[in-house]
C-alpha cells in the first residue's frame, strides 16, 4: 500500500475548500459572540469514562479508544464535544448564573454517519446552561437559524420533536419502559412491523399511542392531531405546548415541520429537539435540543440546551469561493521594495513575491496587478495586468 494513502473516510482538505471552511468558522463564532457566547476549547482526548458520561451506547460505538502510556488508563478521542462542554460548565466554571458557551474543533468517529460522510467532522456549536425555561430553547433555535442564514442558507426547514412524548407514553407501562431502547430504534426507523411485534403485550392505550407516533409527522397541524389521538397525559400536553411555542417563534424564518418519531440523539436529550435541513443535503445539517441531565455525573446537574453542526459538510454545499485579487511582486531585498510590500499588506492587500526562476500556481489567488519599478520616477508602482 502506498504510504500516502489515508484511511477510509478520512481526507485532506485542499486550499479552496479549507478557505471556505475557515471563513465559515470565523463567521459563525463571531455571530455566537454577538449573542454573548464565550469560546471554550476542550481537549481532543480524555479519560474514557468522562468522555462517555451520560451519552448512551451510540456515542460509545463511535469512539476511538486507546491506552494512555503514562497512566495505563483508557482514553477516548472525542466523537462529540457536547458532553465535554457540559463538563466545563459543571466542574470548571461552576457558575451560578446562566452561562453561554461555544466551541469549534475536530471530532473523530469510528464509522461514518452516512454514505459519503467523513470520519473527522469539524464540529461547531453553542450551548446555554442554567435556565430550564423555554426561553433558552427559543434562543438556541434562533441562533442556529441566524447562523445558517449568515452562511448563505436562507431556505431552511426546521423539524421539531420532543422526547417527553415517548417518555410520558411508556412511563406507566413496565413492559414498555423495559423496551425503551428498542422502541426508540423502531420509532426512529418508522418500522411499524417491528413496533407491532414489540408492543404486542403492552397495555392497549400504550400500544395505540406508540403506533400513532409513526404517523404524526407533517406541518404544524400535526400538533392538533396529536392532541386528539394521544393519551391525555400531563407530560404529553406539556411537550406539545412547548413544540407549539417553538414552532411559532420560527415562523417566517424557516419552514416548520413536526415529526414525533424522529428521536435521533434521544439517548441523552431530555426535552424539545430540532433538526435543520437545507437544499442539496438529504441529512440534517444541524441538530440541537435540551439535555438537562448530562452534567449530573460531573457533580452538578444544570439545565442545558444547544446545537451543533459539521462545518466540512456545510462547506461542501457552498459554491467555490472566488479567487482573491492579489498583487504579484518580484523577489528582492531592496529597502524601497520591502517597504512598499509591507505598506500594501498592512492595508489588506495580498502580495505574493515570485521566487527567482519560478511562476506562481495558485488556487486561491488571482494576480491582477503587479508591483513594478517605474523607470522615470524610480518608484515602485502598481501595474494593472487586466
Amino acid at each position: 500500500m502506498p504510504n500516502w494513502l489515508l484511511p477510509e473516510n478520512i481526507a485532506d482538505v485542499l486550499p479552496s475548500e479549507a478557505r471556505k471552511i475557515e471563513e465559515l468558522r470565523r463567521l459563525m463564532l463571531d455571530n455566537f459572540r454577538l449573542y454573548g457566547y464565550e469560546l471554550v476549547m476542550p481537549p481532543l482526548l480524555e479519560y474514557l469514562e468522562s468522555l462517555l458520561t451520560g451519552t448512551g451506547t451510540d456515542i460509545d460505538l463511535r469512539t476511538f479508544k486507546l491506552v494512555d502510556p503514562i497512566s495505563g488508563r483508557l482514553l477516548g478521542l472525542r466523537p462529540d464535544m457536547t458532553t465535554q462542554v457540559a463538563r466545563i460548565d459543571a466542574h470548571l466554571l461552576n457558575r451560578a448564573s446562566v452561562t453561554r458557551l461555544c466551541y469549534a474543533g475536530n471530532v473523530l468517529h469510528t464509522h461514518p454517519s452516512g454514505l459519503h460522510a467523513t470520519r473527522e467532522p469539524l464540529q461547531i456549536g453553542a450551548e446555554i446552561y442554567g435556565h430550564a425555561g423555554l426561553e433558552a430553547d427559543a434562543e438556541i433555535q434562533e441562533l442556529a437559524l441566524s447562523t445558517l442564514a449568515l452562511a448563505g442558507f436562507p431556505q431552511v426547514r426546521l423539524d421539531l420533536t420532543h422526547v417527553g412524548v415517548l417518555r410520558a407514553i411508556i412511563e406507566g407501562d413496565a413492559a414498555a419502559a423495559r423496551d425503551e431502547a428498542a422502541l426508540y430504534l423502531a420509532l426512529r426507523a418508522k418500522d411499524v412491523s417491528d413496533l407491532k411485534a414489540l408492543t404486542a403485550n403492552y397495555a392497549p392505550q400504550t400500544r395505540d399511542a406508540l403506533l400513532a407516533l409513526t404517523q404524526l409527522y407533517g406541518d404544524i397541524d400535526v400538533l392538533k392531531k396529536a392532541r386528539e389521538v394521544l393519551p391525555d397525559l400531563p407530560g404529553i400536553a406539556k411537550a406539545l405546548a412547548e413544540l407549539a411555542a417553538l414552532a411559532a417563534s420560527a415562523l417566517g424564518r424557516a419552514e416548520v415541520a413536526i415529526d414525533l418519531a424522529d428521536l435521533r440523539g434521544y439517548q441523552y436529550e431530555s426535552g424539545a429537539m430540532f433538526a435543520l435541513y437545507v437544499p442539496g443535503l438529504p441529512n440534517a445539517v444541524a441538530r440541537g435540543g435540551r439535555y438537562d441531565h448530562v452534567g449530573e455525573a460531573f457533580g452538578r446537574a444544570r439545565p442545558a440546551t444547544g446545537f451543533s453542526l459539521d462545518l466540512r459538510e456545510l462547506a461542501r454545499l457552498l459554491p467555490t469561493a472566488e479567487r482573491k485579487h492579489s498583487i504579484r511582486a518580484p523577489w528582492g531585498n531592496a529597502p524601497e521594495l520591502k517597504e512598499k510590500i509591507a505598506e500594501l499588506r498592512k492595508s489588506g492587500e495580498v502580495v505574493i513575491q515570485s521566487m527567482p526562476g519560478h511562476s506562481n500556481e495558485l488556487d486561491e489567488f488571482e494576480c491582477d496587478r503587479a508591483l513594478v519599478l517605474d523607470d522615470n520616477s524610480s518608484q515602485w508602482i502598481l501595474k494593472n495586468l487586466g
